[in-house]
């Protein structure tokens, strides 16, 4: 596996590539491993990897806004990144990216698979101790920039990344980046006031179509089938449900998606369940949950830095993400007046546990 250096010949790197990951050592330990389980009775599954291969990972998309922070945060905990590449715009990005971390080039590596399809995934895997999915889609003609096809894509790809995962040998672990969108669109009378929306709590899918929520009801779709094939095949699988992500220049590196999370940010604004996460607090949690994995901790995890409540918090986010205040608290005066009671409240209580059980390294 090697990074692809230019995008002149694309068609000849992306065939020498993909020649070069089928008859990569990584394959042939996989086989070696197959038949030496074969022949000891022991479980794969409790087989623990040696150390240079649980420090190799796979991120579905190591090029977004958040897929680099996570992928520099893997590298400055020592981990080697595969990522999964899909064109020359993608080539490119990723070497702009490893000019940019030039410390760790050596470590990321360049991959192409197909995220709908299994068997290609399960080369990209192959010879990685976990995977990162990190992928989203955003589909720029559709209504702020998520229509409906996009759900069920997003689902199918969740579906595929699962199944690769628990067909490929080498791959003890995956972590799935989700959306605190699947957990905060609730149905139906709550007789505790506030209801506390937390890692336990999941939208309802009827509400998501209802309301025409596709961003949110793709996020739902999408974990609860990853969750399903998890339990089914007893994988080790857990999931970080992020808020809106910002970070200090927020409008040059994730301009759509904040649009499609945002959609329904008035009723967000009203319930009390309206939260941002920077996107370098995001990353290292990732980092945490996941090695946290390497144990018998993993499950479901609600990530966030604040709920905006206050009028005033409003207007920084309208100022931060460039959308008009109107969409985000709504035009009714009464907001500027109201209290801050709130039918909802959040609850990130599980993964504030997890992060504060020791230091976390690596220059935080």
């Amino acid at each position: 596996m090697r990074i692809i250096p230019t995008t002149e010949n694309y068609e000849a790197e992306l065939a020498e590539l993909s020649s070069f990951v089928a008859a990569s050592t990584a394959s042939k330990r996989r086989k070696e491993d197959e038949k030496w389980f074969k022949g000891s009775g022991k479980n794969l599954n409790s087989y623990d990897l040696d150390e240079d291969n649980a420090k190799v990972v796979c991120i579905t998309d190591g090029l977004t806004f958040l897929g680099r922070a996570i992928t520099e945060r893997l590298l400055l905990h020592g981990y080697t990144v595969r990522v999964i590449v899909n064109g020359p715009d993608d080539l490119e990005r990723l070497r702009v990216m490893r000019d940019g971390t030039a410390a760790f080039h050596g470590r990321i590596e360049a991959v192409t698979a197909k995220l709908t399809e299994t068997e290609s995934l399960v080369d990209a895997f192959d010879g990685c101790n976990g995977v990162f999915h990190t992928s989203g889609f955003i589909d720029p003609s559709g209504v702020s920039g998520y229509s409906k096809c996009m759900a069920e894509i997003e689902a199918k790809v969740s579906e595929s990344v699962m199944n690769a995962c628990t067909m490929t040998q080498s791959v003890r672990r995956c972590l799935m980046t989700s959306s605190l969108l699947a957990c905060l669109w609730q149905n139906g009378t709550h007789f505790d006031f506030p209801c506390v929306i937390d890692h336990s709590s999941w939208s309802d899918e009827s509400l998501c179509k209802d309301k025409k929520l596709w961003y949110a009801l793709g996020k739902l779709k999408a974990e609860k089938i990853a969750w399903k094939i998890a339990e089914n095949k007893g994988f080790k699988l857990s999931t970080i449900c992020a808020p809106l992500i910002t970070s200090s220049n927020l409008l040059l590196h994730n301009p759509t998606p904040t649009i499609a999370y945002l959609k329904g940010a008035e009723e967000m604004y009203e319930n009390g369940v309206l939260a941002t996460v920077d996107v370098h607090t995001l990353a290292k949690a990732h980092v945490r949950v996941y090695e946290e994995m390497n144990t018998t901790v993993f499950g479901r995890y609600v990530c966030l830095d604040k709920v905006i409540t206050r009028e005033y918090e409003a207007e920084d986010l309208a100022k931060e993400t460039g959308i008009d205040l109107v969409k985000i608290r709504g035009d009714k005066y009464y907001y500027c007046y109201r209290d801050n009671s709130t039918p909802f409240s959040l609850s990130n209580r599980r993964l504030s546990s997890l992060m504060s059980k020791s230091p976390i390294s690596c220059n935080e």
